[in-house]
């Protein structure tokens, strides 16, 4: 992979490759920014970057250039370490804590699809969808191992972790200490969706890289190139996927989660305008047994929605991202989400991902979520 294979960020992948040439690289940077924008794409390209043109003495010898090109095209660098959330399999032993290495095939094989991924596509990865993933304690100790040890080829060091937000505790006091006395040439390019998430500490340690939303010319041209779409279907899709090339490409997959979580919003709206307690609290159950990490997707959805309705009371289609499936939703439930409630029906959806963020009983927060959406929407 190489900057060709980043979509858009023009400014970025600029400020980057001047830092690798002017060999002023800080020995941590925090890419932010919401999913499907190109964080990992840029962090791994910048990592790609570093560990051949961006060191002299390999730069200079065409032999050991090609060579270090052809390992990082298959992300088998030796001074390239990968760290990202994991679970533990019935296979491992009752004390064994799970690390990277234990999935870096699975890893390996889905980013060589696209460094464009998502933890629902690496929990399917794996066989893991309904388990809660994190970076356990244990993987510090393996990075520590790693990186104590001189570097294969001369030169950097880098370390690419994905979603570090998903440390545990004793993980993420181990990374900090890394950070504060990081060995020497070694570079930690952090990932991250949800920074506020992780310790002040570590954030304080790192410099900072805000990924902005794509351009829709940029995935408009993308989905055009590299998806084949002709430029009616290109310039829709890039307009509603909001600037991440994720939801274009999951408007693109005929069977895709979006369509389910549809499904669950209008039976919920619909079964709460009713006051069917009974349904409510089947639908409270069906959503239960999704697990976690669907259920998080599944509000982040409810959240989306929720904007979008309240936007679509305007008739203002410049600022309206629907599918064509959503909107003929909306045309008649739209009003029922209006300046009385929209703002306390946020704060509840987010409320009821905090909680089960928090491992709380998915059926009592959920049943208890439906019961109080009857309220804000049924007010007049």
């Amino acid at each position: 992979m190489d900057w060709t294979s980043v979509i858009g960020q023009t400014e970025i992948k600029r400020q980057l490759q001047s830092l690798a040439e002017g060999h002023h690289v800080p020995h941590a940077l925090l890419f932010c920014g919401p999913q499907g924008v190109g964080k990992l794409a840029l962090a791994i390209g910048f990592a790609q970057l570093l560990l051949s043109e961006g060191n002299p003495e390999i730069a200079a010898d065409p032999a050991r250039l090609r060579n270090a090109r052809a390992m990082l095209a298959n992300f088998e660098h030796p001074d390239l370490y990968f760290s990202f959330p994991t679970i533990k399999t019935p296979s491992m032993g009752s004390d064994h804590k799970p690390v990277s290495d234990d999935f870096i095939k699975e890893w390996r094989s889905l980013i060589r699809k696209g460094p464009y991924i998502t933890i629902d596509q690496w929990m399917t990865q794996i066989g893991a969808e309904n388990q809660q993933s994190i970076i356990t304690a244990g993987e510090s100790d393996a990075l520590l191992n790693k990186l104590s040890l001189k570097s294969s080829q001369g030169g950097y060091k880098v370390v690419v972790m994905w979603l570090p937000e998903r440390m545990h505790v004793t993980c993420a006091n181990k990374i900090l200490k890394l950070l504060e006395e990081p060995p020497q040439q070694t570079v930690f390019l952090l990932v991250s969706e949800h920074p506020e998430r992780l310790l002040e500490t570590i954030r304080s340690r790192t410099q900072r890289i805000d990924v902005k939303r794509l351009e829709e010319k940029d995935i408009f041209q993308a989905l055009v190139n590299e998806r084949g779409l002709d430029e009616n279907a290109a310039r829709r899709v890039s307009r509603v996927a909001h600037g991440s090339w994720n939801e274009a490409l999951k408007m693109l997959d005929a069977g895709n989660e979006e369509r389910q979580f549809l499904d669950l919003f209008q039976i919920l709206m619909r079964q709460c305008y009713m006051r069917n307690i009974k349904e409510l609290r089947k639908w409270s159950e069906a959503a239960a047994d999704l697990g976690r990490e669907r259920q998080q997707r599944m509000l982040t959805y409810f959240l989306k929605q929720v904007r979008e309705n309240f936007i679509f009371n305007f008739h203002n289609p410049e600022l309206s991202y629907q599918t064509a499936e959503e909107e003929a939703f909306s045309r008649n439930f739209a009003r029922f989400i209006n300046e009385t409630n929209v703002i306390e029906i946020n704060e509840l959806f987010q409320e009821t991902a905090n909680d089960i963020h928090q491992n709380a009983n998915a059926k009592i927060v959920f049943f208890d979520m439906a019961l109080k959406l009857i309220v804000y929407l049924l007010r007049k």
